[in-house]
């Protein structure tokens, strides 16, 4: 009996270390992350690193990563700032990322960010058309003049033209994409479990262990 506890714990020793080191493990260049080609300057206002989320509020895999975003963006690592880039590939991806950014300038992401992603998952609602958008607009108590006015607005139009740049210069191969400090890229595909899903707390792990290279100066 003394023996099999004895090894029992030296199994559970070797147990520990190898989690210890599965835990600990460094990211894997070209397969759990890339380095951005050539590397894009952070803005001079950014205080840390920047990290951003290529998205589309008609991913799929977006909406389903999102709630695991919101659960890191808690707890993420000091100096840190973290900003939405509506991904912009082609002309029909320009009206979501309107809508994105006409809440944004109304003060409203914080309010109908989730609902929006709601809307197109669950509700089924083709927000791009904008009659059904503005009906929508409108249960949401939203004042649907004002916001036709900012939707259609030079500023909204201008960041739109500059996500579509960004989604570019990023070479972002899809959504949802992470870029951190501009140098590195990642997503939930580059992070796969056992069984072909997502290793949401892999990801986790390889967002802080990128945020941490960067704040070290590492490429």
């Amino acid at each position: 009996m003394k023996q099999l506890r004895h090894t029992l714990r030296a199994a559970l020793t070797i147990l520990g270390i190898v989690l210890a080191a599965s835990v600990a493990a460094k990211p894997v260049l070209d397969k759990e992350y890339k380095l951005v080609e050539p590397p894009q300057p952070q803005p001079a206002t950014v205080n840390g690193v920047e990290v951003l989320e290529f998205f589309n509020y008609a991913c799929p895999h977006c909406y389903e990563f999102e709630p695991h975003l919101k659960i890191w963006l808690k707890n993420k690592p000091k100096k840190v700032e973290f900003r939405y880039v509506p991904a912009v590939f082609n002309e029909r991806m320009i009206p979501l990322a309107k809508i994105y950014y006409t809440l944004e300038e109304m003060a409203l992401l914080e309010k109908l960010h989730d609902k929006v992603y709601f809307a197109i998952h669950q509700q089924q609602l083709n927000l791009t058309d904008r009659a059904i958008l503005l009906k929508w607009l409108g249960e949401q108590a939203v004042d649907t003049k004002k916001f036709e006015a900012v939707f259609d607005s030079f500023g909204v139009n201008n960041k739109v033209q500059r996500a579509a740049l960004m989604t570019r210069n990023y070479h972002i191969p899809g959504t949802p994409y992470v870029i951190i400090g501009g140098r590195y890229l990642t997503g939930p595909s580059m992070s796969v479990s056992g069984d072909g899903g997502v290793d949401q707390n892999r990801l986790m792990q390889i967002l802080n262990e990128l945020v941490e290279m960067r704040q070290s100066g590492a490429r």
